[in-house]
């Protein structure tokens, strides 16, 4: 006996699990897009309110498009693809905040 109990040798069997690595990153690939689509979404809801030009909102509301668009991709395993969408449509969003 090394004295480890139970749940530290199950998680020293996790290490190194392919599917459970897989499934992980597909479950942050899908949740990291979501949320970034919802925050996307309330901004350019907010800047449409205001008085900004039109493109302000309209870059949010595409940023939050590719970011949506990033989460379902990422669900169906595409985590790559995914993340590259990810940087893009935070990079379209923040370009809409510089025409501010």
């Amino acid at each position: 006996m090394d004295g480890r109990g139970d749940s530290e040798i199950s998680d020293l069997d996790d290490f190194g699990d392919p599917a459970l690595d897989a499934r992980r990153a597909r479950w942050i690939a899908a949740l990291t897009g979501a949320v970034l689509a919802l925050a996307g979404v309330a901004a350019a809801a907010l800047r449409a309110a205001g008085s900004e030009p039109v493109l302000v909102p309209a870059a949010y509301a595409v940023g939050a498009a590719l970011c949506a668009l990033a989460s379902v991709l990422g669900s169906r395993g595409r985590t790559r693809r995914a993340l590259w969408l990810l940087v893009v449509g935070a990079m379209v969003m923040a370009l809409g905040d510089q025409f501010d």
